[in-house]
């Protein structure tokens, strides 16, 4: 996955503060087809669904508004990778944490499911 670049990640801090693209683009001196294309290429970098959503990634991967960087769980994990580093160790250990209880979890809806059919 490719890291966002410093203006992908001003113009999400843009919309994380309810900015229309419109009100961003005259802000931006760029073009509001330019800014589509920004915003798009940072959805498509962070596996979102739309912008809110992008935004609502890069909140929890620590990339904006200068939040404490995660470190020793999922969340730091995917910092790591979203800022195409690798992953330190405590983060590597909460990911493998992280994956084994999601793990857990569907095995027990499963085997919950099982018994009442």
């Amino acid at each position: 996955m490719n890291p966002l670049t410093d203006h992908e990640l001003h113009v999400l801090r843009l919309v994380s503060l309810g900015r229309t693209h419109q009100e961003i683009a005259d802000e931006l001196v760029m073009t509001r087809k330019g800014l589509t294309t920004t915003v798009t290429r940072a959805i498509r970098k962070l596996g979102a669904r739309n912008a809110a959503h992008a935004v609502l990634l890069a909140c929890r991967a620590g990339l904006l508004d200068g939040r404490p960087q995660r470190h020793g769980d999922h969340a730091g994990f995917v910092a790591h990778t979203r800022r195409g580093e690798p992953p330190c160790d405590d983060c590597v250990d909460g990911e493998l944490d992280y994956q084994a209880a999601r793990r857990n979890t569907r095995r027990q809806t499963n085997h919950q499911q099982q018994e009442a059919a």
